[in-house]
């Protein structure tokens, strides 16, 4: 198992510093110039004042050494300063990460909680009125345009029926909860201010439905696919044939291999959440990742790009690692 783990990490060093490579020369090779994008034309027109915005950032040093300076700055902890925030890329993605990993976590328990046992479900009573929802619910939930369904439950829940708060993650006159992990939802237990955890919890539904919702159809789909699968093999004939319960047999016997599937698809969809929530957060005005990246490409700010993007990747990554190591706690035969 230890040789397994470590075999697994190496890969996954490997794969970072490919990714540092690759995201770099992507950055520094787009068309435009994000000196000349962030100067108005006045500014733009004095060459002494341009060469210096390029010296500042690094652009007037050759590619490979600014890729060198771009690796120093990484082991330093260091992801470069922001073009249009004027801060250091570190200090914006730490402001505006808590509020995507609040959402994405929210939109990914909700598919999982609902998911997993409609799918489960489905499975077990197969061709029944439950199997037929589940698949219309993964249907829906798959094929429906996340800016569509943002907007319909805007209209129907907020405008409508009233029944729902607005965008943002506050109500305007309420206030935040003292900062300790930017987590609102944490910090207002943190801090004992229940009001504050209401306001929060109300503005989370909207926004983490609709980004559970395609999630939500894959994992029921993928669920259900691997539990009939694992229900036509010969070991689970064998455990109806003494006489079993069939809620011991699909606990006992064909839920834990049934999810290996859906332990692969939950981690991808769960790093696909943190990282690509830019509609959702948009519509939603959702102060996360998502805006802040939107905003930074509109900019040609490349070093926010390169330091979101690096963040992006280095999420994929350690979800991938953590994939493969839960392979080999449900299923001890891959490290053999």
């Amino acid at each position: 198992m230890a040789r397994y783990i470590v075999s697994r990490l190496a890969i996954t060093l490997v794969m970072a510093l490919l990714a540092t490579l690759v995201i770099f020369l992507i950055a520094n090779t787009v068309p435009g110039d994000p000196v000349l994008a962030q100067l108005g034309d006045v500014a733009a027109s004095n060459k002494e004042f341009v060469a210096e915005w390029r010296a500042k950032y690094g652009l007037d040093l050759p590619l490979w050494q600014r890729y060198l300076v771009f690796l120093k700055g990484l082991i330093n902890g260091d992801l470069g300063q922001s073009i249009a925030s004027q801060r250091p890329v570190l200090a914006d993605i730490a402001q505006f990460a808590p509020a995507t990993l609040e959402l994405a976590t929210a939109g990914f328990l909700l598919a999982l909680i609902v998911g997993i046992p409609l799918g489960i479900v489905a499975a077990v009573r197969r061709d029944s009125w439950i199997d037929h929802l589940a698949r219309v619910v993964s249907l829906i939930g798959v094929s429906s345009p996340t800016f569509w369904l943002a907007f319909i439950m805007l209209a129907v829940f907020y405008g409508g029926l009233e029944i729902a708060p607005g965008p943002g993650r506050l109500d305007p006159i309420a206030f935040a909860p003292k900062t300790v992990t930017g987590l609102y939802l944490v910090d207002s237990i943190i801090a004992g201010d229940w009001e504050a955890f209401r306001d929060a919890a109300a503005h989370l539904v909207l926004p983490s439905i609709v980004l559970a919702a395609a999630t939500l159809g894959l994992i029921t789909r993928t669920t259900r696919a691997s539990m009939l699968e694992t229900i036509g093999q010969d070991y689970v004939r064998v455990a109806r044939a003494k006489g079993l319960r069939e809620r011991t047999i699909v606990r006992g016997h064909v839920l834990p291999n049934a999810l290996i599937p859906v332990v692969t698809l939950g981690g991808l969809a769960y790093a696909n959440l943190l990282t690509g929530a830019v509609m959702t957060e948009t519509i939603f005005s959702w102060p996360g990742l998502g805006r802040y990246t939107f905003r930074s490409a509109a900019a040609l700010d490349f070093p926010a790009i390169m330091g979101i993007t690096l963040v992006v990747a280095l999420v994929y990554l350690v979800i991938n690692f953590l994939i493969d190591i839960s392979y080999a706690l449900l299923d001890p035969r891959v490290v053999r």
